[in-house]
């Protein structure tokens, strides 16, 4: 999920569908059937990886973003080359080795001391997650889909467990020309943490977002954070903690988390529920508006996820999450008037709940499931399931095939009506486009993985597949891939010339892994995981 911008305090929430057939899914824990490859729609992803990537290599290298449509570049990202930083782990999981070591030896170019432009401005969230955690799942986690861990020895097993065994350096070794490379990856990601750093130099200790490296070191001065953006940096920051030796880094984001988890100022609006803005200058909180979109979502994201990465460590991040999870099932789940077998995950301002939600918040579907799994609670799983579907509808109903930015609904206990012209649609649907745009965005995919993963039901590779080639048919243009302004169209309207790096980071690998031969990297349903994911789909080796 990114991009997370403050629009607005009512911070976009998930969209969730409750289905017609769920009594199928509520004995999930009992019976399932064991997730298969499909190799030909794998193959058709890659194809798709193939030819971003191509066009950027020939059209935007080394700068930040192609532009595929004027064949020309922007470096919106810190000038540091994002793409193929954000795109290393895809390549390695889809075992692309030219691609892999064209990226290795760029990576070793880059100065994360400073920026090209004089005081240009660093977003601290956006780079952590793009930059840091792609550095860090080619250093220590990413894996090939094939790589079985089965076939390896005691001893090896105890290398991986205990030291964060790397991959590339190892079984996969094949797909790097030169072992010290990798190497290179953790001393740039302590170097760019080491940059970064100066953002946690506030009276709290609650991050400042904007950082600059140039002429000096120094921050932007920001009074407030949010709860995605200071809550955001645990996992990344750990990671690095354990692989470097050094735990200054894991203290100063876990300092910064302590006071999401242990929030002061405004009162919750619901238990485990926060809101949208944190003071810099003393962690307490200013407001109480927020929901699982825009602003809020990896917050709530990571702290199950801690709990996945060490569930000793950080037991505590946990019960955080549980309560918010039953908060949102008991006060914003909310059914749409002309289609109550959907339910949508409403924003908040206060108590008064919002029929409003976003493509950023359909990442929470997967995340449920994912903490049904890992906490054994088959309610959350179920829900999660609800909420994967749902989010395929904002897809299955358009014109286009792909989901939009932003939509709104009625809810059965709310009043008003979908704005002129928008009745047939609200009437067939269940929601209204507010904005149309879609920017590559992985969210949806991403919850059918998890579904997939946990079901094996093939419905889901399906939902995922028309899901994906709608993505690819309607935003192919020119050297890449483009976003659209209108999905409500059937062509998707005009397109943005912008390839953002998380359709090669995200998009491109929930649509291959759902398709992918089984392997240690997958997210387990039925047994021990080995990996967690990043918000930005960097895997990273968990904790033994």
């Amino acid at each position: 999920m990114r991009l997370r911008t403050a629009g607005s305090a009512l911070a976009l929430a998930a969209a969730a569908l409750a289905s017609p057939t769920l009594g199928s899914t509520t004995g999930i824990f009992l019976k399932r059937a064991v997730p298969q490859p499909d190799p030909v729609r794998a193959a058709a992803v890659v194809d798709a990886f193939r030819i971003a990537w191509k066009g950027y290599r020939e059209h935007a290298f080394p700068h930040d973003t192609l532009r595929p449509i004027s064949l020309t570049s922007a470096d919106d990202r810190n000038a540091w080359g994002v793409t193929p930083v954000d795109a290393l782990s895809t390549a390695i999981i889809l075992g692309e080795a030219r691609t892999v070591n064209q990226i290795l030896e760029y990576v070793a170019t880059i100065d994360f001391t400073t920026t090209k432009e004089a005081n240009s401005s660093i977003s601290l969230f956006e780079t952590n997650i793009r930059y840091l955690g792609g550095l860090l799942a080619g250093t220590a986690s990413p894996i090939a889909m094939s790589m079985d861990l089965s076939s390896f020895d005691e001893e090896q097993l105890t290398d991986v467990s205990s030291t964060g065994y790397d991959l590339l350096k190892g079984p996969k070794q094949n797909l790097v020309d030169s072992t010290s490379r990798v190497d290179t990856l953790l001393e740039q990601a302590k170097t760019l943490a080491d940059s970064l750093s100066i953002a946690f130099d506030t009276p709290s200790g609650v991050p400042d977002d904007t950082v600059f490296l140039n002429p000096k070191r120094r921050i932007g001065g920001s009074e407030k954070n949010g709860p995605a953006g200071a809550g955001t940096l645990v996992l990344e920051w750990t990671r690095l903690s354990d692989l470097s030796g050094n735990k200054t880094y894991a203290k100063l984001a876990q300092k910064a988390q302590d006071y999401l988890v242990r929030p002061r100022g405004k009162p919750e609006p619901f238990p485990g529920l926060v809101g949208y803005d944190v003071s810099i200058a003393n962690g307490s909180f200013l407001d109480q508006s927020g929901g699982w979109g825009a602003g809020m979502d990896s917050f709530y994201e990571y702290l199950i996820k801690m709990y996945l990465y060490d569930p000793k460590e950080f037991s505590f991040y946990k019960d955080r999450w549980v309560a918010a999870a039953e908060s949102t099932i008991k006060y914003l789940a909310s059914h749409p008037t002309t289609r109550k077998d959907l339910t949508f995950i409403g924003g908040y301002q206060g108590r008064k709940i919002f029929p409003n939600s976003g493509h950023l918040a359909s990442f929470a579907g997967g995340n449920f499931i994912l903490a049904g799994v890992v906490l054994k609670e088959p309610k959350y799983t179920k829900f999660g399931l609800e909420l994967a579907e749902s989010y395929y509808q904002t897809y299955a109903q358009t014109a286009s095939g792909v989901g939009p930015e932003v939509f709104s609904w009625v809810a059965t206990d709310g009043d008003g009506g979908p704005p002129a012209g928008a009745a047939d649609f609200y009437k067939k649907s269940g929601f209204w486009v507010n904005a149309g745009g879609y920017i590559l965005r992985p969210e949806t995919i991403e919850s059918l993985y998890y579904a997939y993963r946990v079901t094996g039901d093939k419905k889901y590779q399906n939902m995922a597949w028309k899901a994906f080639t709608a993505i690819r048919d309607r935003c192919r243009a020119g050297a890449g891939f483009a976003g659209l302004n209108d999905v409500t169209k059937a062509d998707g309207g005009s397109k943005i010339d912008f390839m953002e790096s998380f359709f090669l980071a995200e998009a491109l690998k929930y649509s291959y892994m759902i398709f992918a031969d089984e392997s240690d990297v997958h997210f387990q349903g039925q047994k021990k995981n080995s990996f967690v994911f990043n918000t930005e789909a960097h895997p990273f080796r968990v904790r033994s």
